[in-house]
């Protein structure tokens, strides 16, 4: 919000400049500092111009009251419901040309994460009654054209690094792109979403490279329900430094078989500031 104000974000042109030339008429962003007013967004959305902003408040940096890390000291970004050092540090936001349903939106990142069926916390976690599974969140939000309705299921999971041989992000990253099967399977307490829906956000997986448990991202774009749009094309969607990962594909845009895939690619340029690209669907709806 400072950067921006005092107009020093010269980091986000190049992201900026994407979904100016993608304009796009929905758009999930990732890592926004969260506010209750949303003054963080709508100061972001001076450039872009969407009618309709939507943003609820994320994992990241809520207190656990626990040493989730085990290095002695509370109240650290580790020790936190998701990484961050402040309540609201590097949230989602949702930006739209349609009319979103603030009502109808529901939003499950409040679920613990031992309470995932099939989960893989360990029982001797730290945080194991305390911790959710969301690091950053899982929403569910539906927009409106007319009389049709398309659904969104958006998210940011933790990377499956920045952890030791007890793979505690790479498991909990497992649980978080899993969420999304057993609510379509019926297996939570929310009910699956009705109609055509997409299911995108940042997985911090790719299906073959990279650290991580890889079947949880490969069963997700195998899903029958759901399709790949860009899968055949092997792209990463993301390009960290010599140092870092390398390529990969980690952010996804999965339309339900309910939709009409008309396009699909990645736009901007990475850089080291922002290495990932925006991955981009062009659906229809309806017949």
């Amino acid at each position: 919000m400072r950067d921006l104000q005092a107009g020093k974000a010269q980091d986000l042109t190049a992201a900026l400049q994407a979904i100016q030339e993608a304009d796009p008429d929905v758009l999930l962003l990732t890592r926004v500092d969260y506010d209750a007013g949303l003054a963080t967004l709508q100061a972001l959305n001076a450039d872009l111009g969407f009618p309709h902003l939507f943003a609820l408040k994320p994992n990241t940096g809520l207190p656990t009251g626990r040493d989730i890390d085990g290095n002695g000291k509370l109240g650290e970004a580790r020790d936190a419901q998701g990484y961050g050092w402040f309540a609201g540090q590097g949230g989602m936001a949702l930006l739209s040309k349609l009319p979103i349903d603030d009502a109808g939106a529901r939003n499950l990142s409040d679920l613990l994460w031992h309470e995932l069926p099939d989960t893989l916390i360990a029982a001797e976690d730290p945080g194991f009654d305390v911790q959710r599974l969301s690091s950053s969140g899982h929403w569910v939000v539906p927009l409106r054209k007319g009389g049709q309705r398309i659904t969104l299921l958006a998210f940011a999971a933790t990377p499956p690094v920045f952890d030791g041989p007890e793979d505690r992000n790479g498991r909990r990253n497992h649980d978080e792109i899993l969420l999304w099967r057993h609510l379509l399977d019926g297996k939570l307490a929310a009910p699956a979403p009705e109609g055509a829906f997409v299911i995108l956000g940042n997985a911090n997986l790719d299906p073959n490279g990279g650290e991580g448990l890889h079947d949880a991202i490969r069963d997700l774009l195998q899903d029958p329900r759901l399709q790949d749009p860009v899968g055949h094309r092997n792209q990463p969607t993301a390009h960290w430094r010599a140092s870092g990962p390398g390529p990969l594909r980690v952010s996804y845009s999965l339309p339900s078989e309910a939709l009409t895939v008309q396009d699909a690619g990645l736009a901007g340029t990475p850089s080291p500031h922002q290495p990932h690209l925006l991955v981009w669907v062009d659906v229809t709806l309806g017949p």
